[in-house]
């Protein structure tokens, strides 16, 4: 589909001061969006000023981390010869993530330095004494083992499953992985369940690995979506063709509902107020690592294919591309992150609501961050300076209109929260949720993922849809 290509914006923009946003119900999470205050003002700054082009990367350019066609089979031959690291999916991901640029201007794995000023700063210090925000790691581990067959050696290739070298990782060093140190910090608590520590870090060697990355080749993963994996280049050459002053980045895990549409149209229309003569939307889900419970991306992208062809979303203005980090659910830490990267691809505004990158604890009944820190430490981040924050107004699905509104409080009881839950019970049972929640074709792309999961217990996987 020609208009579900990716983009992002450019331009030099201060965060705006939030506005702190009351929810009626503590389970808001999938129908109950927030939107943008009326005035977009930037921290310092009085007026709005309008400014064309689009947002320079953190560090002043993209750092691209893939060989050059030339020069790649000299370098396979290279990484045939060296000691070996085999990359799991999510290091797989995470090297995706480096070799386009989305970490810019990170150039590699993380050396200890830049570990602990991600871990205990949230940023990192540039040798021209600038700061740039990076708040997740992007570590490599190894075991002993792994360590061992090193030994000396100040380069390693990076195989994939089967033995092909991927890329070469070059003056390495080695360090001690404080497992516990990286998790607290990261997620504010050791409590076991936490979906990515048990996927990525547990059973994790105990020493990491980091260095320069040489990417042999571009990343692919040949499952149909690869044409919507856009590099931040690729997003910034986009972004230039549709000739976008302003560009506004959406980050979503879930499907698209007629909130989430009317949040995003919403922007669009207050950016024109604002003197913008064309802002893109970047729809952008992430498509990396994520929970067993949330719907995969091959049917995630399919729903959001549906919501352009309804028309909810328009094809001319909307840009939408897949982000290739895997998901923390580390909240406001992560936001950080989410935020980051879609500067380093040109967005210039970043729209963010209730309970950003958060889960319910998982071992007790409550939400493990508060659903309002992540809006309000995006405001104050350091390294997020130049980038615009769109906080959210509190919008249901009012029953007088029938369609999702903004929250009236003075009739509270006209307005529907369907929760996160709620949708997916509707949508397991094969049942209709109110007319005006979701288009009709993206609502029947999720009835039919939840009626390709058997019963319990029959081991089968969701089958592949195909985009």
């Amino acid at each position: 589909m020609a208009s579900m290509a990716a983009v992002l914006s450019k331009t030099p923009f201060l965060s705006q001061p939030l506005t702190k946003s009351s929810s009626p119900n503590s389970d808001l999470p999938f129908a109950a969006v927030s939107f943008p205050s009326k005035s977009l003002r930037r921290r310092g700054t009085v007026g709005s000023v309008v400014r064309a082009g689009l947002i320079a990367p953190d560090g002043g350019k993209l750092v691209e981390l893939i060989v050059e066609e030339p020069k790649r089979r000299e370098k396979k031959h290279e990484a045939a010869e060296l000691p070996r690291v085999e990359l799991t999916a999510i290091d797989l991901q995470w090297m995706h993530v480096l070799s386009e640029g989305w970490a810019s201007p990170l150039g590699g794995f993380m050396r200890e330095s830049e570990f602990l000023q991600t871990l205990h700063f949230n940023s990192l210090r540039l040798d021209d004494g600038s700061v740039v925000n990076m708040s997740v790691p992007i570590v490599l581990a190894i075991d002993d083992e792994q360590k061992a067959l090193i030994g000396d050696s100040k380069r390693v290739a990076l195989v994939g499953s089967d033995g092909n070298p991927l890329a070469i990782l070059t003056d390495i060093e080695i360090y001690k992985h404080p497992k516990e140190e990286r998790i607290a910090r990261t997620w504010g608590t050791t409590a076991p369940g936490l979906p990515y520590v048990e996927e990525a870090i547990t059973n994790a060697g105990n020493w990491l690995i980091g260095g320069d990355l040489e990417v042999l080749e571009p990343v692919k993963y040949n499952d149909g979506l690869d044409r919507f994996r856009l590099s931040p280049a690729e997003l910034r050459k986009e972004l230039e063709k549709r000739n976008a002053d302003a560009v506004f980045a959406f980050q979503l895990r879930n499907p698209v509902h007629n909130g989430h549409a009317l949040l995003m149209t919403d922007t669009r229309r207050r950016l024109l107020e604002m003197g913008y003569k064309n802002p893109i939307l970047l729809l952008h889900p992430l498509g990396g690592f994520t929970k067993a419970d949330d719907v995969p991306l091959d049917w995630r992208m399919k729903q959001h294919e549906k919501v352009l062809e309804d028309g909810v979303l328009d094809p001319e203005t909307t840009v939408v591309s897949i982000f290739p980090s895997p998901m923390h659910y580390a909240g406001p830490t992560e936001v950080q992150w989410h935020a980051k990267a879609r500067i380093n691809a040109g967005a210039n505004f970043y729209i963010v609501g209730r309970d950003p990158a958060g889960m319910g604890h998982p071992v007790e009944k409550r939400d493990l961050y508060d659903a309002d820190h992540g809006k309000k430490v995006l405001s104050m981040a350091p390294g997020l300076e130049r980038l615009n924050i769109l906080p959210f107004k509190v919008a249901a699905y009012d029953k007088t209109q029938g369609k999702m509104a903004f929250f009236d409080p003075s009739r509270p009881q006209d307005f529907l929260f369907i929760s996160g839950t709620k949708m997916r019970t509707l949508a397991k049972n094969n049942e209709n949720p109110p007319d005006g929640f979701m288009c009709p074709g993206g609502w029947k792309v999720l009835v039919d993922y939840y009626e390709s999961l058997t019963p319990a217990g029959n081991g089968r996987k969701p089958e592949v849809v195909p985009v």
